[in-house]
């Protein structure tokens, strides 16, 4: 029988847990001047708020502001969180890509819902969206996928996302084929790839404060009883 009270093999020394506690208690967040984020001038639509905080944290130096968090529910309807790119940010909603055979497009076919989540510290901003995900059209997703680079292409021609790998070595020799394709065929198609749309129920903008005042300002989808269209509700939550 195990003793449940001995250590686990996963379990640090003390000498490199103390370690670690050290670095991450030393780490600070905003270590900069914060821009004010007053809601009451706010768009009316969350679209228009995304796309101006796009902008300036483009104009503040954030790296990768186009990278986004990605939640779903397995088939136990538990958490699943990735980091990918936004292709695009319309009146439909917010867009990605990936194969719909990889974990997260299976995830998405049986429980089309989904989360995304924006950090820009460079200036303290968060942004978070909530609500149904629709599969574009064939000609739509293949349209994107001739858009992106070669690189791109010749990693969607890989395929085989979040398959078992034997060996880097197999990576090796497909990642080779498929660079020598994507070359010789830039509009080669691949039947997987899929554009992927996340049509807001709900939106919120994250101000970070230095005295810990933040702004965080929701958006809400309401259903206008009189005309059957969606409305935007706008509301402020403590911090």
């Amino acid at each position: 029988m195990t003793d449940a009270s001995a250590p686990t093999g996963d379990a640090p020394d003390p000498a490199a847990r103390q370690s670690f506690l050290d670095l991450l208690h030393a780490q600070r967040v905003w270590d900069t001047e914060l821009p004010a984020f007053d809601p009451d001038t706010a768009p009316p639509t969350p679209l228009g708020l995304f796309l101006a905080w796009f902008a300036e944290a483009v104009a503040a130096g954030q790296a990768e502001p186009h990278t986004m968090t990605l939640a779903t529910a397995d088939a136990d309807g538990l958490p699943d969180v990735r980091t990918l790119m936004l292709h695009d940010a319309d009146e439909r909603g917010w867009h990605f890509a990936t194969h719909s055979g990889s974990a997260k497009g299976r995830q998405l076919a049986a429980r089309p819902y989904a989360a995304l989540g924006f950090y820009w510290p460079a200036q303290g901003r968060q942004v978070r969206v909530r609500g149904p995900v629709t599969a574009c059209s064939t000609a739509e997703s293949a349209a994107d996928l001739r858009a992106r680079s070669t690189g791109a292409l010749a990693s969607a021609l890989v395929g085989r996302q979040s398959e078992i790998l034997d060996s880097t070595a197999a990576l090796d020799r497909a990642s080779d084929a498929a660079w020598e394709r994507a070359r010789a065929e830039p509009d080669a198609e691949v039947a997987t790839w899929t554009r992927y749309v996340v049509e807001p129920r709900e939106a919120e903008f994250f101000q970070g404060d230095a005295r810990r005042r933040h702004v965080r300002l929701r958006y809400r989808r309401t259903a206008d009883v009189r005309t059957g269209a969606g409305a935007w509700e706008r509301e402020l939550l403590w911090p």
